[in-house]
């Protein structure tokens, strides 16, 4: 009985552990991102824009990120238990946390909203892909990865709107 229990214990460490070392790598991507998005949403070259008319308020995009990024980190100390392959498992993380850093001082410091779009394309579908091949393993646990999906989403057609009618 006490190595059954024991057994549980290590494994809700291990798991605990998994998610704290992937809040730290996510939350990471966010201050860089953030740095290198200077003022942002309140920046002149922003609020100068035509904005979609479902843009949420500015308040909004760190209350997003950061339950997205909560979600996510949970989302991926779930699937490093379950996948197979942790070295495409790390190739495929890296590049969705250079993608998300990589948008913001492409959109927000160097106002190329042309490539900005791009990168957050990208980044839509490799997390569309995340979701879509990993349901099996993950099943229901999959839907901690739906906020990142769908706010990239809405951020895409924010992104899209801005190209095409700035």
């Amino acid at each position: 009985m006490d190595s059954e229990l024991n057994f549980v214990k290590g494994k809700i460490r291990t798991m605990i552990l998994r998610i704290i070392i992937f809040l730290v790598i996510n939350f990471l991507a966010l201050t860089i991102g953030g740095f290198f998005t200077g003022k942002g949403v309140p920046s002149d070259w922003y609020d100068g824009l035509l904005k979609a008319p479902w843009t949420p308020p500015g308040w909004f995009f760190g209350f997003a990120w950061t339950s997205i990024m909560i979600c996510f980190s949970i989302y991926m100390a779930q699937l490093w238990t379950n996948h197979d392959n942790k070295i495409f498992l790390v190739v495929l993380f890296t590049i969705q946390w250079f993608l998300n850093i990589g948008w913001n001082p492409t959109f927000f410091y160097f106002h190329n909203v042309t490539f900005g779009l791009v990168i957050i394309s990208a980044l839509t579908i490799l997390i569309g892909y995340f979701f879509y091949t990993n349901w099996p393993q993950l099943r229901f646990k999959s839907l901690l990865i739906a906020p990142y999906f769908i706010w990239l989403i809405i951020a895409t057609s924010l992104n899209a709107f801005i190209l095409v009618k700035n």
